[in-house]
This record gives structure tokens, C-alpha cells and sequence, in this order.
């Protein structure tokens, strides 16, 4: 029984990246085995352990053998015959494919020479290029959208041309329509979190994958300048999204939400800025019974963090004078939500005011304090 330290924790250590999570491979052993020196079992579709202590993940070698379409359609054998290359050789891509022995794992300095690397791994996170194990990475569909990822993180690799016509192939192949929208969802969402996002959606567009996805969003070189706009300002996953989705109408916008089932914030935000994006952006020129209008129809004062976050997608997609309405909006909005809504409830109802008038009453005190605020 021997444990190997594998995957995106070995390949971060060797780039000289921070390593969080690590993830362990155990060759030679059972479940029962495992079980037995206190390892807690919690791999549903196959064997997986929690270490009695550290709480990692430990799984046992296994190799997987193609039985349906999709990337569920797979037949896991794990078994303690299965050796670390057979392992390492399911994988998606070489510099993933690395093992090293578990008594080495936490030695200051990784000993290049003890290094299980029989798919050359190492050379190509030297050559820093993004290359596949064996033809064996066909029989997985959301190895497409992995490598996309991974080319939105190392954007500065390259992806070798037999793994791109690989995945023309499949996708020719039809095995993306296979994909299930909450994994393309996953995967899209990590990949626009990354540093240079646009890198994916161009791996994506190149071996014909984007248009599967995403057939109405096109790759200009504008939308990937404001998708990367987003990701230097660090800005949170539904502004990113918002941003790649912008200049597309609403039911389009809509019918990507959809598709890919986007979470509530996501869909929200993408669809408040295809709405009122424009009207944001040229908000400079608009009175205060205008900006009040707007921030109602935003429902900002209800809802202020959701302005925030565009205000912050139209500064990304350089909507109008999107800086200099962002800061007049901000304004506004302070204004309006210092109005003491209750008292004007009161008082309204005290003249036997109620329902429409009310609301209208708190209008006229927001417009007010908005027109003073920005006097």
C-alpha cells in the first residue's frame, strides 16, 4: 500500500503556486483496508476516504472504461492491481498526470527524480503547454470545458494542436450536447473567476464549443476585453457574468440564463443590466425625478449591493460615462434612502392618506432629497 500525492495540488507546488487543498492517491489497497486504519468512506461513485485525521481526501487508484455517452457514462474499476501509472493514465491532462510519494510530500524541495511522471507532465509545465493524456480523454465531454478553465488560469500556456483537434472532434462527435447544464454551468462560473477569463471563452470558440453553449454569445474581442475588465477589478462571479452577457437583448440574455440554469444573483444581475444598462450609463444627463424613476425601476433602494454590482459591470463594459454616473447614482441613492419613509407613512395616513398616495407622498420626498443631494 503506497499513497501518492496527485493532482492540481502536485501541479501547483511544481509552478511555485500556493497550495491549498491537497488531494491523495492510494495504490494497493482495499476499502476494507482503508476502513480499517480509521479512514471515514465518503466517495458515492467511487472509493473515496477522508484521512482519520487531516480530513483530506484519499482515493484508491482506479481506472475508468467508457459505457454510455455523456461524462456520466463511465465504468469505475478500483481495485489494488490497479498501479499508479494505470491511474495517472485516466486523467485529463499531462500536467495533472504527476505522482509523488506521500514521504516526500512535505520536503522543502520537490526531488524532480522521485517524481512519477510516465505522460511527461513535467516538460510541459516547463514548455507551459496544456496537452492530453491519451485518446481516453474523448470519453469526457467536460474535459473541454476543463481545459477552457485551465486555459483562463495558465493563460500564458498554450494548448497543443492534437489536444485542440481532439476536442474539434468531439465536439463534432456531438458529445457536448451530452453535457448537463449545471456541470457547464460549474465549470464556465470557475472559469470566469479566473485571471484572464477571456482565454476560455476563446479555447471555447476555436474548437467549436461555443457555439453548442453559448450560440448567442459571440467572442468579439470588445465582449473579452470587458469579461477581463471584470476579472482585474476582482469583481464578484454575477458582474463577470453580467459582462459577458452585455449588448445581447434581453430575451437573449434570458435564454442563456435558462439554458444554463445561472443561479438567482447571476441571472438577476445579467438581466438588470441588459434592461438598464444603457439608461445607467447615460444617467448623467437625467434630473431627479429621473434618477428616482431609475433607481426604482432597479430597485436599488430595496436591493443597494445589486446596484453596486452594476454600476461596477457598466464601469467593465465602458457603458456611457459609466465612472461619472456610477458616482451621481451613489449619491442619489444615499439621498433617497435617508428619506424617513415611515414618518411620511404616518403623517399620510393621519390625513387619511393610504395606499397609492403614500407611495407617491415618498416619491416626492425622495426626488426632493435626491434634487438637494445633488445641487
Amino acid at each position: 500500500m503506497r499513497t501518492y500525492l496527485v493532482g492540481g495540488a502536485l501541479r501547483d507546488r511544481l509552478l511555485g503556486l500556493p497550495v491549498s487543498d491537497r488531494d491523495w492517491l492510494v495504490v494497493g489497497a482495499t476499502p476494507e483496508q482503508m476502513a480499517a486504519r480509521g479512514y471515514l468512506p465518503v466517495g458515492r461513485d467511487f472509493p473515496v476516504f477522508l484521512h482519520p485525521v487531516t480530513r483530506e481526501e484519499h482515493a484508491l487508484a482506479r481506472t475508468e472504461r467508457k459505457s454510455a455517452p455523456g461524462y456520466r457514462g463511465f465504468t469505475i474499476h478500483a481495485s489494488p492491481e490497479v498501479t499508479i501509472e494505470e491511474d495517472l493514465a485516466r486523467r485529463d491532462l499531462t500536467i495533472n498526470a504527476i505522482a509523488l510519494p506521500a514521504e516526500l510530500a512535505d520536503a522543502p524541495t520537490t526531488d524532480a527524480s522521485a517524481l512519477v511522471d510516465p505522460f511527461h507532465g513535467q516538460r510541459d509545465l516547463r514548455d507551459k503547454v496544456l496537452r492530453h493524456v491519451t485518446d481516453a480523454f474523448r470519453e469526457d465531454p467536460v474535459r473541454i470545458l476543463r481545459v477552457a478553465r485551465f486555459a483562463a488560469r495558465f493563460h500564458d500556456f498554450s494548448v497543443a494542436p492534437e489536444t485542440m483537434d481532439l476536442m474539434r472532434g468531439m465536439v463534432e462527435a456531438g458529445e457536448v450536447d451530452a453535457l448537463v447544464p449545471e456541470r457547464v454551468w460549474q465549470e464556465l462560473a470557475r472559469g470566469l473567476m479566473e485571471a484572464v477569463p477571456s482565454r476560455m471563452f476563446s479555447v471555447l470558440q476555436e474548437c467549436g464549443a461555443m457555439q453548442r453553449l453559448l450560440p448567442e454569445v459571440d467572442t468579439r474581442a470588445e465582449r473579452l476585453r470587458h469579461v477581463d475588465s471584470a476579472a482585474r477589478l476582482q469583481a464578484p462571479l454575477p458582474v463577470r457574468f453580467g459582462c459577458l452577457t452585455w449588448g445581447l437583448p434581453t430575451p437573449s440574455v434570458l435564454g442563456v440564463c435558462e439554458r444554463l440554469r445561472a443561479p438567482t444573483d447571476e441571472r438577476d444581475l445579467a438581466l438588470l443590466f441588459a434592461r438598464e444598462g444603457s439608461a445607467v450609463g447615460a444617467s448623467t444627463a437625467l434630473g431627479a425625478t429621473d434618477i428616482v424613476v431609475l433607481l426604482e425601476r432597479c430597485d436599488a433602494i430595496r436591493k443597494p449591493a445589486r446596484l453596486a454590482q452594476l454600476l461596477q459591470a457598466c464601469e467593465c463594459c465602458e457603458v456611457g460615462d459609466a465612472i461619472a454616473a456610477g458616482q451621481r447614482l451613489r449619491v442619489a441613492l444615499s439621498a433617497a434612502q435617508a428619506v424617513a419613509t415611515d414618518v411620511i407613512a404616518r403623517e399620510a395616513q393621519m390625513a387619511g392618506e393610504s395606499g397609492p398616495k403614500v407611495g407617491a407622498a415618498i416619491r416626492r420626498a425622495r426626488i426632493a432629497a435626491v434634487g438637494q443631494a445633488l445641487d
